[in-house]
């Protein structure tokens, strides 16, 4: 059995994080991150791997945290026979009081956040500078990233598919849609319209019966049919149905990218939480964490009736210029009163403007690119602008220097840093 190992998550040190140019050296990097270890509340013994395996590989849930417990392996057992009326009073009752004894904080946990800034205010003070030049995080200037992504986990939901993407494109937005190859009939004529009106396809697990991680060999039976799957896609993303997962095990997908991670969730079957707002990578894909709460853990389990959480959370994602990330059903989303609560979302997030929307693989090449220095553009021809981080008190303040955007069109100059809406 493959095990867990640093080396996973050894490519997102904060110097690949800030893309700092000209870089500062080694030792800098070094005596910044024990300067700013006390944000996270960890030992200043602690070096940089630990700290990623503590954060990023979920480290502070303990050695078995992506391993299902017997009561949740039952419950997937017998779950296809249990009514869904039932399965939400279950999840409830259930769920009442996880997030009293949540090691994170829900739904915006700050601390990861909080210690990259920490960081590179640290390395400014110890190198002398009061400001320093890095790759900004998103193209065009934007203050932040903007995704949708939708898991179809049914055929009713399949059937449904059409109401959300026909909202989402009357407003201007395009989505993801994952569906599960080996649980119902795929409709190959509505992947093909999808497809064709500008949505990308993903896969999401193979059948959709939590028992994708319950051994590893036979992960890897399912892995095989998954890689295929990927291929006959023609897609590059991939979620794991219930958000279970396993980093090392998943080294054996051949995806670009993945969406099964969160920044912080008490609510999921294996609840825990990366806490990175961006994208970050895992062995040899990209990671995307879903960064705002899930559609049925707002809706029906806190009942709220509003957009009121994600639109504070989106507050929080722009001021550190993060990626907002929902995952919406359309199986329990599409009608009703979720149906309106997540358009009415939409529409506050058009009027808001300062983000870049984009498909899930648009934001992994982007992030992918942005990380080789030797790569001026992402998959889309926008070209990475360069920022100014400069010391502002016990803060930073980043500024955009250059804003080219597609290089065959112009290229302006901002001189404003950049600041989020009030909120």
């Amino acid at each position: 059995m493959e095990k867990l190992t640093p080396l996973l998550w050894n490519s997102n040190h904060p110097r690949n994080f800030w893309r700092c140019q000209p870089d500062f050296p080694a030792e800098i990097w070094a005596e910044a991150i024990r300067r700013a270890l006390p944000v996270l509340g960890l030992p200043e013994t602690k070096d940089i791997e630990s700290v990623l395996e503590w954060t990023l590989g979920e480290g502070q849930f303990g050695p078995n945290r992506y391993h299902l417990g017997l009561l949740h392996r039952v419950y997937y057992q017998f779950k296809p026979l249990i009514p869904r009326t039932l399965i939400r009073l279950l999840r409830q009752m259930y769920n009442g009081s996880r997030g009293k004894e949540f090691l994170l904080n829900w739904p915006i946990e700050k601390r990861f956040v909080q210690f990259q800034w920490e960081i590179i205010r640290q390395g400014l003070i110890i190198s002398g500078q009061n400001e320093i030049n890095f790759r900004y995080f998103w193209p065009e200037g934007k203050n932040f990233a903007f995704v949708l992504t939708h898991d179809i986990e049914s055929a009713k939901g399949q059937r449904l598919v059409p109401i959300l993407a026909d909202m989402e494109e009357a407003l201007g937005f395009r989505s993801l849609f994952n569906f599960v190859p080996e649980l119902y009939p795929l409709d190959q004529g509505l992947i093909k319209d999808l497809r064709q009106r500008g949505f990308e396809i993903g896969i999401h697990g193979l059948k959709h019966d939590g028992k994708l991680f319950n051994s590893y060999n036979g992960f890897s039976q399912r892995a095989k049919k998954i890689n295929r799957y990927l291929k006959d896609f023609r897609s590059t993303g991939f979620r794991s149905p219930l958000t279970l997962r396993n980093p090392a095990w998943m080294q054996r997908l051949e995806m670009d990218y993945d969406l099964s991670f969160f920044d912080t969730d008490p609510y999921e079957p294996m609840p825990g939480g990366v806490m990175s707002i961006w994208p970050f990578t895992i062995g040899h894909f990209t990671e995307l964490p879903y960064t705002l709460t899930q559609d049925f853990v707002l809706f029906n389990l806190l009942g709220e009736t509003s957009p009121r959480i994600w639109l504070e959370k989106i507050c929080f994602l722009e001021k550190y210029h993060g990626m907002a990330l929902v995952n919406v059903h359309p199986d329990y989303s599409s009608r009703g009163a979720s149906k309106q609560i997540y358009e009415s979302f939409l529409q506050k997030i058009k009027e808001r403007g300062g983000y870049w929307h984009a498909l899930p693989g648009e934001v992994a090449s982007w992030w992918k690119n942005r990380a080789d220095l030797n790569n001026d553009y992402s998959g889309n021809d926008q070209k990475i602008a360069t920022a100014k981080i400069a010391l502002n008190g016990d803060d930073i303040e980043i500024t955009i220097c250059s804003e080219p955007v597609n290089p065959v069109l112009h290229t302006k100059t901002l001189l404003a840093p950049l600041k989020g809406s009030i909120c």
